[in-house]
């Protein structure tokens, strides 16, 4: 399973959103100068960063990347100097020399130290370690023996946690971008020249949805690929918000049909919030019923937003049955693989919707019978419905031998109070 971001709980209604414009890619740094360009505090932003203990220094610069003007964000650390462009390729590697770089296990000791807000850690943390398994995967080693070049390192350290923090410091709980544009050709790395999208990008982007940049140079970096994989919430065009701020965060000057910049966009929804998602359908006349039970588990494990069975009179008038999946759009391929596997289908139906949805968003509550998870869903008109969730419920309800009514009720009340 993917590591995720620790969420930063949205003001909604009118929670704030991030969306995230990558036509030219994302790497680390274009993200913090996309950010930092739309109102993010440099001074609270090193402030977060000096609580790592890395020896760094921040430069960010005002630049113009084709039409646009954007900020330039470089990590410097002390040491000989470098050449700058270092976003342009990437210094991830395994090995085994001890003395010029740092193994996941001694980043993720660094973090877990550093002197951070607990969701900033642990984002960053996820961040790092999406990162590392897509290293070790596509060098078929372990986890434990991956190992980054001291200067990346540094950088990666200061990018990935530096990403955590801006999320947190701006109050962000909402992040959307667009399919993130790949370049082609081939980069240079400690591993040799390897292809584009390089193969731990393109291993970190798996399931992701993307499009080709026509382009031949790198535009979605290791780094940057790791903490769309971790904070972006959906995939999709630019949702309904009320824009507040925009910032572009440049990469390095490269001659395109676009500017090499991402792009952020910064507002807060109205109350009712939009998305996209798949709906799919199968029509079943020979699965033995008692097998719907573990078809639903599987396709729930798999990432379905929901699953319904409808009875069906189908042809030759044979009874049967509709089973109805609704997911995001990412996660079409790998429904369908468990539709095809667990049940006698054929042929799996596909249609894309815009959905509206009220804004919803899930706490944890203290009561009587234990910690219960509650999701609040808020009206336009600020009406707050509880729905304590009911799994939760009834192992409660086990545990203290408690009627499930009391336990929904105490869930209900607490969320009520501290809400």
């Amino acid at each position: 399973m993917s590591p995720k971001r620790a969420k930063v709980p949205a003001s909604a209604p009118g929670g704030r959103v991030l969306h995230l414009d990558t036509f030219a890619g994302c790497a680390g740094n274009m993200f913090l100068g996309a950010l930092l360009d739309a109102g993010l505090s440099r001074h609270e932003l090193e402030e977060d960063l000096a609580g790592l203990g890395v020896p760094h220094r921040l430069e960010v610069s005002r630049v113009r990347r084709g039409a646009l003007a954007a900020r330039y964000v470089e990590v410097v650390i002390p040491g000989p100097k470098r050449k700058k462009g270092r976003k342009q390729g990437h210094g991830h590697h395994h090995g085994h020399d001890p003395h010029h770089g740092r193994h996941w296990s001694e980043i993720r000791d660094l973090l877990a130290k550093a002197k951070l807000d607990r969701a900033v850690r642990d984002t960053a943390l996820a961040i790092f370690e999406a990162l590392g398994r897509a290293e070790a995967r596509v060098h078929g080693i372990d986890l434990e023996e991956v190992h980054f070049h001291e200067v990346g390192a540094v950088d990666a350290i200061v990018d990935v946690t530096g990403a955590a923090a801006a999320v947190a410091r701006l109050g962000i709980g909402h992040v959307t971008a667009s399919p993130p544009a790949l370049g082609h050709g081939s980069v240079a790395t400690a591993h040799g020249r390897l292809p584009l999208p390089a193969p731990a990008t393109l291993e970190l982007l798996r399931g992701i949805p993307t499009v080709p940049a026509h382009i031949e140079w790198e535009t979605v970096t290791p780094t940057g690929a790791a903490i769309l994989k971790v904070l972006v919430d959906e995939f999709r065009p630019m949702p309904a918000m009320t824009v507040e701020a925009i910032g572009h965060g440049a990469g390095n000057e490269r001659e395109g049909p676009m500017p090499n910049v991402l792009r952020a966009i910064l507002g807060r929804t109205a109350g009712v919030e939009s998305d996209r998602i798949v709906l799919l359908e199968v029509n079943l006349d020979d699965l033995v019923p008692e097998h719907f039970d573990h078809l639903m588990e599987r396709l729930f494990e798999a990432g379905a937003l929901d699953v319904g069975i409808q009875h069906l009179q189908m042809k030759k008038n044979r009874p049967g049955f509709l089973v109805r999946v609704l997911a995001r759009p990412s996660e079409r391929a790998a429904l369908a693989e468990v539709l095809f596997a667990e049940s006698t289908t054929a042929g799996v139906r596909s249609v894309e919707y815009d959905r509206l949805v009220l804004h919803r968003e899930e706490r944890r509550v203290d009561t009587r019978y234990g910690r219960i998870r509650v999701k609040l869903v808020r009206s336009p008109d600020g009406r707050v419905d509880f729905s304590p969730e009911y799994d939760d419920c009834k192992a409660a309800a086990r545990k203290h031998q408690a009627p499930l009514r009391d336990v929904v009720r105490a869930a209900e009340q607490a969320a009520r109070e501290a809400e």
